[in-house]
């Protein structure tokens, strides 16, 4: 990242986010892809979704996130007994005072660990979604506002193992971005041995951010410039998710939203102050694949969302033109008639 002054915040941010990075990498081995979308979505003030198998790391890398963060944290293990009230709070009457008094949840944190959020029911589940979208919870008629930053990170095991029960798609639709941490290859498998072998390195992770640091990087963020051009191809991606013949449910307008603020997040991140179409096709599987639905043919062909999203984007023509923070035109990045293909 560059050592000037970003978006006139008139301090590098650079060291900030570089220290949490390291301090994750440093647990996490070999996923350093994974990483950059868990900060992309801390920095774009969503949701982070990680599905996978169990023992591939996933509620440590949740961990490792919130503890290198100084920030209220707090774990949530989902189970087919957890009931909405554990999550959101309660009012209980108090006979001392005689009037009620308002016992938070788990919910009440910067960062929210929701572990194996799937084998709650989806009555459990449905209590995250005011708390997600709008940052409060309502109980008996009283708002409650949550802290800022506000991120939850769900870990989820597939569908089809045993004891789990599938999000609803207003659940899904709350997070900004999906990802699987995959196995590790078999060199970052040998370094874990060492350093995992004789004890867990979340035991030695400190904070190497407060949490005012990162609302002021997220408020930076949200001014990175968007040219008009690339507003409109946002729409057009997600749009044609909802015309697609392998689609039942397309992408929302909330899927728009997150995909350009995530965009904006990954061009802060490259140190520039605007988003380039390669912002938006690299996101695309990640923020829009899991709020999509096949159709019952494309599940018989084993047509999977992310390889529609490809599809979508390999047809869908870049802009000709980008303009810049300063208003104006940008150099023609490419034929309109082109697409990228996403990385």
């Amino acid at each position: 990242m560059p050592t000037r002054d970003h978006a006139g915040t008139g301090a590098d941010p650079a060291p900030v986010i570089e220290r949490v990075r390291r301090s994750v990498e440093g647990v996490i081995e070999g996923k350093p892809e994974v990483v950059r979308l868990a900060l992309t979505v801390l920095l774009a003030e969503g949701h982070l979704l990680i599905e996978d198998v169990p023992g591939v790391g996933k509620t440590m890398l949740a961990k490792a996130l919130a503890r290198s963060v100084d920030c209220s944290v707090r774990r949530v293990q989902f189970t087919p007994d957890l009931l909405p009230s554990d999550i959101t709070g309660v009012s209980i009457w108090d006979r001392r005072r005689q009037e009620f008094e308002f016992k938070p949840g788990a919910i009440f944190a910067q960062v929210v660990i929701g572990d194996e959020i799937n084998r709650a029911s989806p009555k459990t589940q449905s209590a995250l979604l005011e708390s997600m979208e709008e940052r409060q919870v309502t109980i008996d008629g009283r708002t409650h506002r949550l802290p800022s930053p506000f991120l939850v990170v769900a870990t989820q095991n597939p569908v089809e193992m045993e004891g789990t029960y599938p999000l609803p798609e207003a659940q899904r639709d709350r997070f900004m971005a999906r990802v699987s941490m995959g196995y590790p290859s078999p060199e970052a498998e040998l370094r874990m041995l060492d350093t995992h072998g004789g004890a867990s390195p979340l035991d030695d992770l400190r904070p190497v951010a407060h949490a005012e640091d990162i609302v002021k990087l997220i408020d930076t963020v949200r001014g990175v410039h968007v040219a008009e051009s690339l507003r409109r191809y946002t729409v057009e991606l997600v749009s044609a998710t909802r015309a697609h013949p392998d689609l039942g449910l397309g992408a929302s307008p909330r899927a728009t939203l997150h995909l350009l603020r995530a965009a904006k997040a990954t061009a802060f991140l490259d140190g520039r102050e605007y988003v380039t179409p390669d912002d938006v096709q690299t996101l695309a599987v990640a923020v829009l694949a899991h709020r999509l639905l096949p159709t019952a043919q494309a599940l018989l062909e084993r047509r999977t969302s992310e390889e529609v999203v490809r599809e979508i984007v390999l047809r869908t023509p870049i802009p000709a033109t980008a303009e810049h923070t300063t208003g104006r035109r940008a150099r023609e990045d490419g034929p309109e008639s082109r697409p990228r293909r996403p990385r």
